[in-house]
């Protein structure tokens, strides 16, 4: 399959135009030749040379991530960025990237991966960036409590590391958790729009100093289960449906403990 058709398909599946205006993140092909031809395909979080490398060993010729290295474009190509594409190019190695689209997918995304490990039905798009949505919010068939998701997040690979526990709890809410509001990575800035769409509980990675006042005072729960471990399941199901349009496909795992 030739780059170009191989990004169509994933840009199409991801609706990845929809947020060109909103999302930092050059998606797409941000690296190699549209006409190459491409049979293995790795998958990673990052575009970091660590990951790079896994795939060049794995004798990929395409490397898809969340993260990327095209950030509101790039003016220099210098220090790590330089590291980058040259270990890219070396390696004759193409780089496609998903960010927000990945994170928002009611399906393949993020959000939806976490979402369903914690057993959430009734699924409706959340998590609003301009006329984009990148978050799920949902409810289980019975009430849950803090602890039970606190132990399926634990679970999520990649967590991170801390003598407290890889998950923080700030543990504000009812008892009997009925509605779960999940922004993967960085997503405490929708929590207004959980406690506004009835939410109990917000899943996300990681949090900033004010999310525990805002929480405390609006009697919500927030789960800070790591950005790495709540950002693996996009670019997992990318490479499950990537197997099934018949390229070879492998994951790559390198936590950051964040």
């Amino acid at each position: 399959m030739q780059l170009s058709e191989y990004a169509r398909r994933l840009d199409d599946e991801l609706d990845t135009t929809a947020y060109a205006d909103v999302d930092a993140s050059a998606n797409g092909v941000q690296v190699g030749p549209e006409d190459a031809e491409i049979e293995r395909v790795v998958f990673a979080v990052d575009a970091a040379q660590a990951t790079i490398e896994a795939a060049g060993e794995a004798g990929a010729d395409a490397l898809v991530v969340h993260h990327g290295i095209s950030w509101g474009g790039i003016e220099r190509v210098t220090g790590s960025t330089y590291d980058r594409i040259e270990a890219l190019i070396d390696r004759d190695l193409a780089l496609y990237v998903s960010h927000l689209p990945l994170d928002g997918h009611q399906d393949l995304g993020n959000a939806a991966g976490v979402a369903a490990a914690v057993g959430l039905e009734d699924r409706e798009p959340f998590g609003e960036i301009g006329p984009v949505t990148i978050g799920t919010i949902g409810e289980p068939a019975e009430p849950l409590s803090a602890a039970s998701i606190s132990e399926t997040l634990d679970g999520f690979e990649g967590q991170p590391a801390g003598e407290a526990g890889p998950t923080r709890v700030l543990d504000f809410g009812p008892d009997d958790i009925e509605r779960v509001a999940v922004v993967t990575g960085s997503g405490v800035d929708w929590l207004d729009e959980a406690v506004e769409a009835g939410a109990d509980v917000l899943i996300t990675g990681e949090g900033k100093q004010q999310v525990y006042h805002d929480a405390r005072e609006a009697g919500i729960t927030v789960f800070l289960a790591g950005h790495y471990a709540t950002e693996t399941f996009g670019v997992r199901s990318l490479a499950s449906l990537s197997a099934e349009w018949g390229l070879e496909t492998e994951f790559v795992s390198h936590p950051t403990g964040l």
